[in-house]
């Protein structure tokens, strides 16, 4: 008969097993955790390689700006008034003489009428005082005359007396030689207070006149003045050139002073950069420049550099050759470039993004199999507009990723395809 038997637990067999799991995934989460991440993939389309060269490298900085003439005018109003008429329009040719518009102001005129009529009374008042004075000399003569004619008669009088006297005491009494001789005295000093009120009289009338003459003068240029401010209402060119601009409407007021019209002198013209105050330190009156109008390229030479900072930006004149082409005319925007050194031997490559001069970057180079890039840093030098110099860390021949690779600041390899 058979026995039945009592079949063993299977606990120990299911202890083990589940030890060994628990081993294998200690395992497996450690090589997990030992494992790099992965590397991003980038694609080739939307990076730009540049390759690390040795030679030289012309350091340039660069900054916007436009075309301006040499030579032009700026016409302002030498008195207040209505735009009545604009004649010319931007564009035109105009001379010297030609009218631009017309202003009108009444009060202006009122005030030249009365000026004029200012100078006509002084003159009337001239003419009456030269009469007025020379009679008063004709009459300060007739004193003198009649002062005399009474001096000559006392003085023979008394030479009479005196002959008479002299040959008979008895003839005259000596009261009447004395009187006769008092009489002449009064007379002869009679006459001298005459004739030097004649000279006083003859001086002054002269300083009298010069006074009246004077102020006559100033009468005549205040009515120029006015005269001009009157003519200035017809507002002309002043200079041989293209009228540029007209920053006014028929009916609209001016003040004195005010800008009227612009005229640009036909002529050479010149480049006016705006250069950031950062870079513009090492930019020096007669190096060389190209002015980019976007359909040519302009060399000249820089002239000028202006001594203030304005918008954070230094304003440098580049002077430019008399030939133009025909893209160039005044008030064009173009972008100056200034070629300001000469660096050679030196490694460089074009300018990644984010290199700044005399800095320590992070960048990607390309690795020998051509598929993956990792990052290095490397040494900058002087920075150009195009080009950096390469202190450090890349060599000749290198391939760098020179767009912005920011986003993938937190990997140091990346993955490239196609």
């Amino acid at each position: 008969m058979d026995i039945i038997r009592e079949k063993k637990p299977k606990t120990r067999k299911r202890v083990i097993q589940g030890a060994v799991a628990v081993v294998a995934l200690v395992a497996v989460t450690g090589a997990l955790r030992s494992l790099r991440p992965a590397s991003p993939t980038v694609s080739r389309s939307v990076v730009i390689m540049e390759t690390v060269e040795r030679g030289t490298m012309i350091r340039q900085v660069r900054g916007p700006g436009t075309l301006v003439p040499e030579q032009m005018r700026w016409i302002t109003a030498v008195t207040s008034g209505r735009v009545e008429r604009i004649h010319v329009l931007p564009g035109a040719e105009v001379q010297p003489g030609t009218v631009l518009m017309t202003l009108t102001n009444p009060d202006v005129e009122v005030e030249y009428l009365r000026a004029q009529q200012q100078l006509s009374d002084a003159e009337v008042q001239l003419v009456t005082l030269r009469t007025n004075l020379e009679t008063a000399r004709l009459t300060q003569e007739g004193n003198v005359a009649s002062a005399l004619t009474l001096f000559n008669e006392a003085k023979r009088q008394f030479e009479t007396n005196q002959r008479l006297f002299d040959a008979n005491p008895e003839l005259i009494a000596r009261d009447d030689l004395e009187r006769s001789g008092d009489q002449m005295v009064e007379l002869e000093t009679r006459l001298g207070l005459e004739r030097q009120r004649l000279s006083v009289q003859t001086g002054a009338t002269q300083e009298q006149i010069d006074a009246q003459q004077t102020q006559i003068q100033r009468i005549r240029d205040i009515v120029e003045s006015t005269r001009q401010r009157v003519s200035s209402m017809a507002v002309v060119a002043g200079v041989p050139g293209v009228l540029a601009e007209v920053p006014l409407q028929e009916g609209q007021w001016v003040q004195s002073g005010g800008t009227l019209a612009r005229v640009v002198q036909t002529g050479r013209l010149k480049a006016e950069i705006r250069i950031p105050q950062t870079q513009a330190q090492d930019v020096a009156v007669g190096q060389r420049a190209f002015i980019d109008t976007r359909n040519d390229t302009i060399w000249g030479q820089v002239s000028r550099i202006d001594p203030a900072v304005q918008g954070g930006s230094v304003t440098i004149d580049v002077a430019l050759p008399e030939e133009l082409p025909r893209s160039a005319r005044p008030d064009l925007s173009v972008d100056g470039t200034v070629e300001i050194a000469r660096l050679d031997d030196v490694v460089h490559v074009a300018r990644p993004m984010v290199a700044q001069a005399n800095q320590r970057v992070g960048l990607f180079r390309l690795e020998p199999d051509g598929e993956h890039a990792s990052r290095v840093f490397v040494q900058l030098g002087m920075a150009s507009v195009n080009d950096v110099e390469i202190r450090e860390g890349l060599q000749p021949g290198d391939v760098i990723i020179a767009s912005d690779m920011s986003q993938w600041d937190g990997f140091e390899r990346v993955r490239l395809r196609q």
